[in-house]
């Protein structure tokens, strides 16, 4: 069966999204001994459940990052006009958890062969992408990504940018933990996409 994606949001998205104005807001600063780490992967609801499953990891968020417009709102997103990208907020304990573990959830969950696509999603919007956030993790990330380029597992180079953090909005409350909330709708969503089928075909059992 085919979907398109505006029925596919439609379906999803109407049974949970009223006609009120929902803000969105800055996150604060993490808490004194944890750090930050931002991803974007496509669909945000589908980038929380693999971080959500480390030990170590405090929270995720999801979120707009990598535009200029302040607190964007989905709609304004999702039709491309705000120049952000959906991506995932992980909060964590360094001392529990590496940034390279972080990394490699990341790229096991990502399409790295797009760029403005993740998926059955379209658009900038959806612009696969690591944001660092200090010079450590900057170079973490690009010696990731360099080294799936030299492995030679893709015909052509990784497409996933490697970026500094700028502000991240979280989202409207109706898009936090989304797959708890509404799972038969979420894993409806996921299967419709074909992200696991693309990720399956990408990566296999293999780790980058």
């Amino acid at each position: 069966m085919k979907h398109t994606i505006s029925s596919l949001f439609g379906l999803l998205l109407s049974a949970v999204i009223s006609s009120t104005a929902f803000a969105t807001m800055p996150t604060p600063p993490a808490a004194e001994g944890f750090a930050k780490a931002t991803f974007a992967a496509g669909c945000f609801w589908c980038v929380e459940p693999p971080f959500d499953k480390l030990d170590g990891v405090i929270s995720t968020t999801s979120g707009y990052i990598g535009g200029k417009e302040v607190n964007p709102a989905y709609k304004q997103v999702a039709r491309g006009e705000t120049g952000h990208t959906e991506a995932v907020e992980v909060v964590y304990d360094p001392k529990r958890v590496s940034y390279e573990t972080l990394l490699k959830t990341f790229w096991l969950n990502v399409d790295p062969t797009t760029d403005d696509r993740q998926f059955c999603d379209t658009g900038r919007q959806y612009r696969p992408g690591v944001f660092w956030h200090n010079a450590e993790q900057r170079n973490a990330a690009e010696k990731s990504r360099d080294a799936i380029n030299q492995s030679g597992r893709f015909a052509e180079p990784v497409k996933v940018e490697v970026t500094e953090a700028t502000t991240f909005y979280a989202a409207e409350d109706y898009h936090q933990d989304y797959y708890r909330k509404n799972p038969a709708r979420y894993k409806y969503y996921r299967w419709a996409c074909g992200r696991d089928q693309r990720l399956e075909t990408l990566w296999g059992e293999s780790k980058p």
